[in-house]
C-alpha cells in the first residue's frame, strides 16, 4: 500500500503571487507615511528589511513545521502575512491587522477553503502571544519560534552592529554589543519548546559566541574578559 501524499492547499504559483502582494504592501506602507513616518528613525524600519525578515521567518517556520508535524501550508502562508502590517500599525495591534489583511487577500482570491483561511488568520493573530507555547496550536508555535529565531545568531549580530552605527559607537564597543545579542538570544530561546527550534537556536547561539571570540582575537585593545554568559 503506497504512502498517501497530501495535496498542497497552496500552489507554488499562488505562493509567489502572495509574496509579491506582501512586498508591494510593505513598500506602499512606507511610501504613505508622513513626516518621516512612525519609527522612521529606526535603522531597519523599511520595507526591504521587513520583507527579508518575513522570508527568513517563512523558511524557519516551514522547517519547524515539517519536523514537528504541523500543517505546513497554514504555517507558510501565516508566516508570509505575519508582519505585513508592521510598518503601518502599532506593535500592540499589528498581529490583528495582519490577520485582517490576510483574510481580505485569501477570501478575495477565492478557491481557498474557509477552514484554511480561518486557521491562517488565527495563527497570524496569535503570533504576538507572549505566554507559554504549550497553550497555542502547533502551527502558531512554529511561527512564534521562527520569529524568535530570526533575531538570534548571525542575523541578530548584524542588526546589532547596524544599530551601533546609528548610535555613533566605534568598533571597540562591538564585543559589548555582541554579548548583548547572545544574552538576548538566550533569553528569547527560553520560550522555545520544540526540538526542531531548539536545535536551530543552539547552532545560532554558537555562531554568536564564535564571533565574539574572533573579535577578541583580532582587535588588540578590546576587553578580553570573557563574559560568564558566553562560556
Amino acid at each position: 500500500m503506497g504512502v498517501e501524499i497530501k495535496e498542497s492547499a497552496v500552489s507554488d504559483e499562488e505562493f509567489e503571487e502572495m509574496k509579491q502582494f506582501v512586498r508591494d504592501y510593505l513598500a506602499a506602507s512606507v511610501e504613505s507615511e508622513e513626516d518621516g513616518g512612525r519609527m522612521r528613525w529606526y535603522p531597519w524600519h523599511n520595507a526591504e528589511y521587513r520583507y527579508n525578515h518575513i522570508l527568513n521567518v517563512v523558511d524557519l517556520a516551514t522547517e519547524i513545521a515539517e519536523r514537528e508535524g504541523a500543517d505546513v501550508d497554514v504555517v507558510r502562508v501565516a508566516a508570509l502575512f505575519h508582519d505585513i502590517s508592521k510598518l503601518e500599525a502599532d506593535q500592540e495591534v499589528h498581529a490583528d491587522e495582519g490577520a485582517r489583511v490576510a483574510r481580505e487577500y485569501l477570501t478575495s482570491r477565492g478557491g481557498f477553503p474557509q477552514s484554511f483561511v480561518e486557521q491562517v488568520c488565527q495563527v497570524v493573530a496569535d503570533h504576538s502571544y507572549q505566554g507559554p507555547l504549550s497553550d497555542v496550536s502547533l502551527e502558531t508555535q512554529s511561527l512564534i519560534e521562527a520569529d524568535i529565531l530570526d533575531k538570534v545568531g548571525a542575523n541578530g549580530t548584524a542588526l546589532m552592529l547596524l544599530r551601533m552605527g546609528y548610535e555613533s559607537r566605534t568598533h571597540m564597543d562591538a564585543a559589548e554589543m555582541v554579548d548583548r545579542v547572545f544574552q538576548r538570544g538566550r533569553d528569547a530561546t527560553e520560550r522555545i519548546d520544540s526540538d526542531a527550534a531548539e536545535t536551530i537556536a543552539h547552532k545560532r547561539l554558537k555562531r554568536v559566541k564564535w564571533f565574539r571570540e574572533w573579535l577578541e582575537a583580532e582587535v588588540s585593545e578590546m576587553d578580553h574578559a570573557e563574559s560568564d554568559d558566553l562560556r
